[in-house]
């Protein structure tokens, strides 16, 4: 027979797996150039887009829907596999070249296999901003599905020297990549 402590402990323990279950995806999005790194943002239906403010996903066209969301929420897109939809919501930004967006599109554009187009857009971004770590990263992770591990040993330590060490995520995936393209 349970004691009332383990009863309620083990009742805590149901409903927290519970919750998890019907709490449904989120995805996780690092390093992007608004400094909310350790922020989680749901994907939403096809033709929606997250909205921070909100906390709700709303129609794509919204007009309340901040240019910094929109990039954002492009990325989350992203690193779920949804490239096109990606592309798309990029697409509406009222500026379009901004270090990050043009970044997040590289990424879309390079896992799409259009490499060399999405290293055009990384280049743009590093031109933008050179103190762009996570751009670096993505670059030299172009540049060896391009077999160019000297230009992605720039990025490395392009990355090294912006992050003072080489213990930033950044630095550590990017070497992975180069030891290990199959894990790009």
């Amino acid at each position: 027979m349970m004691t009332a402590p383990v009863r309620i402990a083990s009742l805590l323990l149901s409903g927290c797996i519970a919750a998890f279950a019907i709490a449904g995806p989120v995805y996780a999005i690092g390093g992007g150039g608004s400094g909310e790194d350790n922020q989680t943002m749901p994907t939403c239906k096809k033709g929606q887009v997250y909205d921070k403010k909100t906390k709700k996903c709303v129609k794509q066209s919204s007009a309340n829907i901040t240019e910094e969301d929109r990039t954002d929420y492009a990325y989350a897109l992203a690193k779920d596999g949804r490239y096109d939809e990606a592309l798309a919501i990029l697409d509406t930004l009222k500026n379009p070249n901004t270090p990050e967006a043009l970044n997040y599109r590289g990424y879309a554009t390079r896992k799409l296999g259009r490499t060399d187009e999405g290293i055009s857009y990384y280049l743009k971004s590093v031109a933008m901003d050179p103190h762009y770590a996570q751009v670096r990263e993505y670059l030299g992770e172009a540049y060896v599905v391009k077999g160019r591990i000297d230009l992605a040993r720039d990025q490395l330590n392009a990355i090294k020297a912006i992050c003072g060490n080489t213990e930033c995520e950044e630095y550590e995936d990017l070497d992975q990549a180069i030891v290990d393209p199959s894990k790009i």
